[in-house]
């Protein structure tokens, strides 16, 4: 019996699928905790900190294209986009000939955040070296990709880190 008066049924050995969801999810959040606090000073999020990079490396984008890119943030990034804007982060012009379409780009301050999320970003990325082996890495994206196929993140994934050298 257990505690709650009830028969205790034994349970089956885990999954694989199960231990890696729960792999993919604590690396995860361990990694959103790093990025969270180093990006503390900043007064920014991850999915800001995102914005950031994508308009810093393919700007100017329309909120729409900005959407197709993002991981962290599912749907439309406008709420993203007006709260960057209104720390003076980023900037959005009319489009020549359509004044209901909008062209989004890194104000001079923006530039600035960016390039520091940028180092901040590197850091990180030099944590994962230090933890994982490049062969190891290559092993694991592999897999991920796999697992994303055809999913709607797949999209962006493709998009931002077309398949090259140790990228599948």
């Amino acid at each position: 019996m257990t505690q709650a008066g009830t028969p205790h049924t034994p349970r089956a050995a885990p999954r694989a699928a199960e231990r890696l969801r729960f792999l993919i999810l604590a690396a995860q959040r361990e990694g959103d905790r790093l990025l969270t606090k180093a990006l503390l000073p900043l007064d920014l999020t991850p999915s800001q900190a995102e914005v950031l990079r994508i308009l810093g490396a393919r700007a100017p984008l329309t909120v729409k294209q900005l959407g197709a890119l993002l991981i962290c943030e599912s749907g439309s990034p406008s709420r993203l986009v007006s709260t960057l804007i209104s720390k003076s982060l980023v900037e959005a012009q009319s489009v020549e000939g359509d004044k209901r379409k909008l062209h989004l780009r890194l104000t001079e301050t923006g530039i600035q955040a960016e390039q520091t999320v940028v180092k901040i970003e590197t850091f990180l990325h030099d944590f994962i070296d230090t933890r994982l082996a490049e062969d190891a890495m290559i092993a694991a994206t592999t897999a991920l990709s796999g697992l994303i196929e055809d999913l709607p993140s797949s999209g962006a994934i493709k998009a931002r880190f077309p398949p090259g050298p140790g990228l599948p």
